[in-house]
């Protein structure tokens, strides 16, 4: 038996403790509903992972996909990864990514073809980032395969600027992928996960003897990852040497970054699959050592290396602090990092009762969003196997199972409402990357799922209006222009929330550009700080709820 398959094997005894030990929950109150729209929303995108029966490793690990306004018009569009015909599969016409423009009544257009973004690479991951300061959304795709760089010209149309920005990453199996100022200096630099160096001849050599499983992360070498600093001129320099970051190889898969230590810089977390995570620590200027051991990220509670899949942050238990989600392998908790300070980090998964609805499948986006606007943080995982004939191996699972929704009882403890918060989550399908953001700007958060070889699930969220909210945009002035790694603090009353602006993050996704802050009954906000990344601070005081803003960065103002 492989190593990978003795992990599997642990995970279904310790389902089956698990059962036994766990009493029937009663339905719980459901202030959440979420209605499945896609029928009605125009979007006719089929993902393929680019298979063909061989059961490569690239066709399990697709793919993200983007939620971001590409024409400036304050509507949310969606940005759909797709998979390239992998060896031996033959394709009449070949799969592309796909853009489609929202429409601002719950249908949305095909613009791909017109914007220019049809890459026909194996898309795995995706970020977005104004990187030249021009007030539009530039677009990063991470490929199984060269990678491309799409620069936004502001007119609805896009160009591949891959090779005039020095960017090539080289010919690699490409995960999650970031946006991120490394040093302050109000640049957006850029960050590339790698997985493991995959080779189709690799792939034959060792599929006669995996039997029930075909090869996997273990049996290849782990790549670096990438590291490109902005050089402020339309180009960048490629620094993972000189910053530390490639001195590590590792499984990578998602990634996300932000100021976990609260030291005023920004550091990075890696999910590697089967192997220990890395937290990198920066050191203010650029330079990271990696501290996934001490800071308490590298491993579970038992010490275990997970098969990590996408990484996710918030304020859990609204402490103040973002805390880390992890989502896993089936047979493995998913894992939530709660921070403790000081950049230090506690698996609290048991305790925030996450067990019961998220031990058995496969689980890879997710996002910590909150679905009701009552001020605390629910969560969504999106579920399903790799292997389309799992059931044979492991009836406790499927490759097409019901995605998970987890609502925050608003103390960092979770109850699965899954079954009694609309019929989006009784969609089955093998799902992968998660978005959401306000689709319909009515003031609260919709999704969207990329399913594997199949159509998305489009999510709206049809939750009973009356809680109060506040939607936040930041808008740079000396530092990058969409405040990415920003800290932003909301006091109303006694509700206090933090959070920050990501780019890249989930399973190999981006989202959550503008923030959301739910408010319960809070009619005004006394108090919204924002620490912008390079230590500049601003205050907006005395703001109405249920508006969406502006924040402009040096001003104390709000702007269109």
């Amino acid at each position: 038996m492989t190593k990978r398959n003795r992990r599997w094997a642990g995970g279904i005894l310790a389902l089956s403790f698990l059962a036994s030990s766990s009493p029937a929950a009663s339905p719980p109150t459901c202030s959440i509903r979420l209605a499945d729209v896609t029928p009605q929303s125009g979007i006719t995108f089929r993902h393929s992972h680019g298979g063909d029966g061989q059961k490569y490793l690239a066709e399990f690990m697709v793919a993200g996909l983007a939620l971001f306004d590409y024409d400036g018009d304050g509507w949310i569009d969606i940005y759909f990864l797709n998979g390239a015909p992998l060896q031996g599969t033959i394709a009449v016409t070949p799969p592309r990514n796909a853009l489609y423009r929202n429409n601002g009544d719950w249908t949305f257009t095909d613009v791909t073809q017109s914007a220019g973004v049809g890459d026909t690479g194996h898309a795995l991951g995706v970020v977005v980032g104004d990187y030249d300061h021009d007030g539009d959304l530039d677009l990063y795709i991470n490929n199984f395969g060269p990678n491309v760089f799409y620069r936004n010209e502001g007119d609805g149309t896009f160009s591949d600027v891959t090779h005039q920005l020095q960017l090539d990453a080289g010919d690699h199996f490409g995960a999650g992928t970031c946006f991120l100022d490394i040093e302050g200096d109000g640049d957006l630099d850029l960050y590339v996960a790698n997985y493991v160096a995959f080779t189709y001849a690799r792939h034959a050599q060792l599929i006669p003897n995996a039997f029930p499983y075909p090869p996997g992360p273990m049996d290849f070498p782990p790549v670096p990852d990438a590291l490109f600093r902005n050089n402020g001129d339309g180009s960048f320099t490629n620094v993972s040497a000189i910053s530390g970051i490639g001195s590590l190889a590792g499984p990578s898969m998602g990634v996300i970054c932000g100021d976990f230590d609260e030291d005023g810089d920004t550091d990075i977390f890696v999910c590697n699959d089967a192997a220990a995570n890395f937290h990198f620590v920066n050191d203010g200027h650029g330079n990271f050592h990696e501290s996934g051991v001490l800071t308490g990220l590298a491993y579970n509670l038992h010490g275990h290396a997970n098969g990590s899949m996408g990484a996710e942050c918030g304020d859990v238990d609204l402490d103040g602090r973002l805390d880390l989600f992890m989502t896993d392998y089936t047979g493995e908790l998913p894992v939530l990092y709660r921070n403790t300070g000081g950049g230090f980090f506690d698996d609290v998964s048991s305790s925030a009762r996450l067990a019961r609805a998220a031990f058995t499948h496969t689980k890879w986006g997710s996002g910590l969003v909150d679905f009701d606007n009552d001020g605390d943080r629910d969560l969504f995982i999106a579920c399903g196997h790799f292997l389309e004939n799992i059931r044979e191996i492991d009836d406790t699972t499927d490759y097409r199972v019901p995605n998970i929704l987890l609502m925050n009882a608003g103390d960092g403890t979770f109850r699965d409402v899954s079954p009694w918060c609309g019929d989006a989550l009784a969609v089955v399908d093998s799902s992968r990357g998660v978005g959401f953001d306000d689709l319909d700007n009515d003031g609260d958060v919709d999704g969207v799922v990329l399913n594997a070889n199949s159509q998305p699930t489009i999510v709206r969220n049809d939750s009973a209006p009356g809680p109060r909210w506040l939607q936040i945009r930041l808008r740079g002035v000396r530092t990058n222009r969409d405040g990415v790694g920003a800290r932003v603090r909301v006091a109303a009353g006694d509700l206090v929330q933090v959070a920050e602006v990501h780019a890249g993050r989930g399973y190999q996704s981006h989202f959550g550009t503008q923030l959301y802050f739910g408010l319960r009954d809070r009619v005004r906000v006394d108090r919204v700080e924002v620490r912008w990344v390079g230590g500049g601070v601003d205050v907006f005081s005395d703001l109405a709820a249920d508006q969406r803003l502006v924040l402009i960065e040096g001003t104390g103002q709000s702007g269109p």
